[in-house]
């Protein structure tokens, strides 16, 4: 099959849509992490990502009575504009079938292009369902956005191109992966001519997918997926991509959001591009890969596979690429409330610079102070934190506490007065207009809301902090409430950062 795939990507018709993108040096990261990382620059396609390559593929050998029946395929975005600029330059009806959660950017690249759009379910399954049928019904024919071979040769090019344009020692090429197509197609053609370059796919923490096919030696179908990095947010890979990486690649690495948010900063620095989320997991991994292995004088390959960000994450971004960095170090400092002891707490913070500051006043023997400091490294800040016990100053650790990140710092000096029972609770659920209501009535039960914090990070999906005082005696149906729930929802009622600053 190797030999077939390999016969598929050199012939593969590519070309009429895409170009041969840039293998360029990152030299600031690549300093950074003691290895020569170079970035296939997949972000400067003419979609802003390199699915035009297997969705052309794929359409092109599509004979003229197929095409003028239309195709039809799911797409969280960057899929949907391949299939739609494909269809562009073939004369041929598209219809796409995207979640409703799909951010705005993607969905209006889309129709800009002339295919019809479907909003239809809350993920990619939803839509993939839907498309599936809608395609049975209309006889046109559903182009898949990863599990099928001609796709899979499509995104091959780019392992052909990267061998074509470096002609020296690859240690290992770095690829994003949701359904598998890409690092598929790459591997196929890489491991075929030098097998002993390693191909290393990424996956974010809560969309992993393949790391967990591949390690039952089945393919796994998540009962939910991270919607962060939604060009990979894949509850299932498929069954060819799966069969291909079980043979070629030769591990997964799992990165988390602050880590992915990293490496979008890193490669802005380096080329004043702004990657997607799944366009930036490459980047992460090699960086992960470099610090885990020790490596130095390497050449790393990272395949930036898209560009489609919207605007408004940003945001977050911005906030978490510090941590994800380890640049940052976000903690809970208990001062005693006394004259003198906020100045004390400062000067022992000495010329380290304070990029977030929250207090007030909430007890008198002792303040709670929600502190983040620019850090070198997660080192630095274990020491800053030893010292700061050291001299009695009580120091929890945040960096790592989700919840802290993402409402607590918006929270502090909020203290609940004659609140019995409080139990906290952390809720996501599909943003899209109308969904924060349509989230407030599914909590419209006798129980009082004790504390709500929503706030809008630029996402697919909204996260709210609850808090809601429910007597001892009606536990049990709580319990029953929460099965009942669409959403995923995280128990925080024994968080630190909770009990530290709100509870």
């Amino acid at each position: 099959m190797k030999n077939s795939y390999l016969e598929r990507i050199l012939t593969a018709r590519v070309y009429d849509v895409a170009v041969e993108s840039q293998l360029e040096l990152a030299p600031n990261l690549s300093e950074r992490i003691n290895n020569q990382l170079l970035l296939k620059r997949e972000d400067m396609q003419e979609v802003f990502s390199f699915k035009l390559r297997g969705a052309y593929n794929k359409m092109v050998k599509l004979s003229p009575a197929v095409l003028k029946r239309g195709v039809v395929t799911a797409s969280a975005g960057n899929h949907a504009q391949g299939v739609a600029l494909a269809a562009q330059r073939l004369n041929c009806r598209a219809t796409i079938v995207m979640p409703v959660t799909t951010p705005q950017i993607k969905l209006q690249a889309v129709e800009a292009r002339g295919a019809s759009v479907i909003s239809h379910g809350d993920s990619y399954d939803e839509a993939y369902a839907h498309a599936l049928k809608f395609a049975a019904d209309e006889d046109a024919t559903f182009v898949h956005p990863y599990d099928d071979p001609d796709v899979i040769a499509g995104q091959g090019t780019i392992g052909m191109e990267i061998l074509r344009q470096h002609t020296g020692v690859i240690h290992a090429i770095f690829a994003p992966v949701g359904g598998g197509g890409l690092i598929s197609g790459v591997a196929a053609y890489v491991k075929k001519l030098y097998p002993e370059i390693r191909i290393i796919g990424v996956e974010p923490v809560d969309a992993d997918s393949m790391y967990q096919s591949l390690r039952q030696k089945r393919r796994v179908k998540l009962a939910q997926v991270g919607s962060f990095a939604d060009g990979v947010a894949v509850k299932q890979v498929g069954r060819e991509t799966f069969r291909l990486c079980r043979e070629l690649v030769d591990e997964i690495i799992l990165v988390d959001t602050d880590a992915i948010c990293a490496a979008i900063k890193d490669v802005f620095e380096d080329t004043r591009a702004i990657l997607e989320p799944s366009g930036a997991l490459s980047v992460a991994g090699a960086k992960a890969y470099a610090r885990r292995e020790r490596i130095r004088g390497k050449n790393l390959v990272a395949i930036c596979s898209g560009a489609n960000m919207n605007f408004d994450r940003l945001r977050h971004v911005s906030e978490r690429a510090e941590l994800g960095e380890q640049r940052e170090a976000v903690m809970a400092v208990t001062i005693p409330e006394e004259p003198g002891s906020f100045k004390k707490f400062c000067s022992m913070l000495g010329a380290k610079s304070i990029t977030e500051f929250n207090y007030r006043y909430a007890d008198p023997k002792e303040a709670h102070v929600f502190v983040a400091v620019s850090v070198r490294n997660r080192g630095e800040a274990a020491k800053l934190i030893e010292s700061l016990e050291r001299s009695g100053l009580r120091t929890e650790d945040l960096s790592d506490n989700e919840m802290a990140k993402l409402h607590i710092r918006h929270l502090v000096g909020g203290r609940a007065r004659d609140i019995k029972n409080e139990l906290l609770y952390r809720f996501e659920f599909p943003d899209r207009p109308g969904a924060l209501m349509k989230f407030l009535n599914s909590m419209s039960h006798h129980w009082n809301i004790s504390l709500f914090h929503y706030r809008n990070h630029g996402a697919d999906y909204g996260r709210v902090l609850v808090g809601l005082e429910v007597p001892l005696e009606e536990k049990v149906e709580f319990k029953r409430f929460l099965s009942q729930l669409d959403n995923r929802y995280w128990d925080e009622s024994e968080n630190p950062a909770y009990k530290l600053f709100l509870g």
